[in-house]
C-alpha cells in the first residue's frame, strides 16, 4: 500500500460504506491528476504509482459500494476484480492489468512515458464508470427513501 492509499484509508476508516466508496473514488481521481502531473515533470516512477493507487482505490470503490467490502490486500484485490469483470466486462481485467503493471514500474522502473499514458486512460475508464454507477445508486436511494 503506497502512502497515498494508507492515508485514504486513514480518512475513511469510520466512514460508511457509500461514503468510504465516494471518497476512495474522489482520491482516485486526484491520483490520476497527480499522474499526469508527475509524467509533465519528467518523473515516470512517480506516475507510474500514482496510477497503481488509482487502480487499488478504484477496485476498493466498488467493493465498498456493492457490498460494504473493504478490501486490505492485494490477493483481495485480485480476487474482487472478477466480481468487476463480470459486473462491468472483459475489458476491466485490461485495465486491471495496466494499473497493475504500473505497480511494477515504479519498482523496476521499466515503463516509458507512454505505457503510464495508456493506463492512465484505461484506469480512468474504470474509476468514471464506478463513479457513475455508485452516484445513480445515490440518485435511486434518494428518490426512493421515505424523505423524498
Amino acid at each position: 500500500m503506497g502512502l497515498e492509499e494508507y492515508l485514504v484509508e486513514l480518512a475513511t476508516q469510520d466512514l460508511d460504506p457509500p461514503e468510504r466508496a465516494r471518497e476512495y473514488v474522489e482520491a482516485a481521481r486526484e491520483l490520476l491528476e497527480q499522474a499526469r502531473e508527475e509524467l509533465g515533470e519528467g518523473d515516470v516512477r512517480q506516475a507510474a504509482e500514482k496510477v497503481w493507487g488509482a487502480t487499488a482505490l478504484a477496485v476498493k470503490a466498488y467493493a465498498a459500494w456493492r457490498e460494504g467490502r473493504r478490501l486490505t490486500s492485494h490477493g483481495e484485490l485480485w480476487r474482487y476484480t472478477l466480481v468487476l469483470r463480470r459486473e462491468l466486462g472483459k475489458w476491466v481485467s485490461n485495465a486491471w492489468n495496466a494499473g497493475n503493471s504500473m505497480h511494477t514500474c515504479f519498482y523496476e522502473g521499466w515503463c516509458s512515458r507512454e505505457h503510464v499514458e495508456d493506463a492512465i486512460e484505461e484506469i480512468e475508464r474504470l474509476v468514471k464508470i464506478i463513479e457513475e454507477k455508485i452516484k445513480k445508486a445515490a440518485r435511486n436511494h434518494n428518490r426512493n427513501s421515505p424523505e423524498a
